[in-house]
């Protein structure tokens, strides 16, 4: 086969400085990327088969790193208003929402007045609600263009939720409720992570406890177990500690950001309590970035 041809000078010198030095840092990967790009062309003009040896990965990394990485958020809002209407036909703005953005494993404390729309933000955000307008992008899907059944399986797979009263299925077992759990989603059910699940939030000795048979933190714990079932990207705590006793509200709260951080699962947790939102890194009241709940609490 004919003998494999190397860069002339004029690419050589290309490829490295004018000098004829080779560059440091970053630009002396980029050269030896380009050198190997160079010889692989040239080799395949000539016919020759396969390509030369391929540069070491921190070559390629260096080529990359001189594009920067832009990760898309898990969570975006963009103009997102919601009404209710009262019984006397009045309708009542409860979100007017320009921007809402969380980046992947974020976690966030979100706060405000009682009545502010907490809850209906985390509704709309999971696509139980849908908004009267606006977008809702749960890790590049709006979820306002998808009919019911689509926002559903969008949930299952992309979003864990934990709620106020668990919502455990009382005739199941915990391994059973997070099974079940992982039905919904796109995937099959998987035995044998629903157990490691429950072992990762110290329930490995009650996986065929039903709800009745657990303690208050443990049902939690299954929640949490629950809402991680199908390796979502973001979980949804609505007022996660408003039914545990204060001795283990700071049990729950470390267990949804311990498990979270492990898992790069960003986190969302709606609190009244200063002492919880304080936890967070990043700590934001919904009266700051939603005027419907500002205009209500000035009223």
């Amino acid at each position: 086969r004919p003998k494999p041809l190397m860069p002339t000078r004029m690419d050589t010198a290309n490829l490295l400085g004018r000098d004829g030095r080779e560059p440091d840092g970053a630009a002396t990967q980029r050269a030896a990327g380009l050198r190997w790009a160079t010889e692989y062309t040239v080799r395949r003009a000539a016919h020759s088969i396969g390509p030369p040896n391929l540069p070491d990965s921190s070559i390629l990394e260096g080529i990359r790193s001189r594009e920067p990485l832009m990760t898309a958020p898990v969570i975006h809002l963009e103009h997102v208003r919601k009404r209710f209407a009262l019984p006397g036909g009045e309708a009542v703005p409860v979100l007017d929402i320009d921007s809402f953005t969380m980046a992947a494993g974020e976690q966030c404390a979100l706060e405000g007045q009682s009545g502010s729309g907490k809850s209906t933000l985390l509704h709309v955000i999971s696509g139980i609600m849908r908004p009267d307008a606006g977008r809702v992008v749960i890790d590049g899907v709006d979820l306002t263009r998808l009919p019911e059944a689509r926002r559903d399986r969008v949930r299952a797979d992309k979003l864990g939720l934990v709620f106020q009263q668990f919502n455990l299925l009382p005739g199941f077992t915990a391994l059973e409720n997070v099974l079940v759990a992982m039905s919904f989603g796109s995937g099959k059910a998987d035995r044998s992570r629903a157990t490691d699940l429950l072992a990762a939030v110290g329930l490995a000795d009650r996986l065929h406890h039903k709800p009745a048979e657990l303690s208050i933190g443990q049902q939690q714990r299954v929640a949490v177990a629950r809402a991680l079932a199908n390796k979502p990207r973001v979980i949804l705590a609505d007022e996660p500690t408003a039914s545990i006793d204060p001795a283990h509200q700071q049990q729950v709260i470390d267990l949804l950001k311990n498990t979270c951080a492990e898992h790069d699962v960003a986190l969302l947790v709606v609190t009244h309590a200063p002492e919880v939102a304080g936890q967070f890194p990043r700590r934001v009241r919904l009266e700051d970035f939603n005027r419907a709940a500002r205009a209500g609490a000035s009223a």
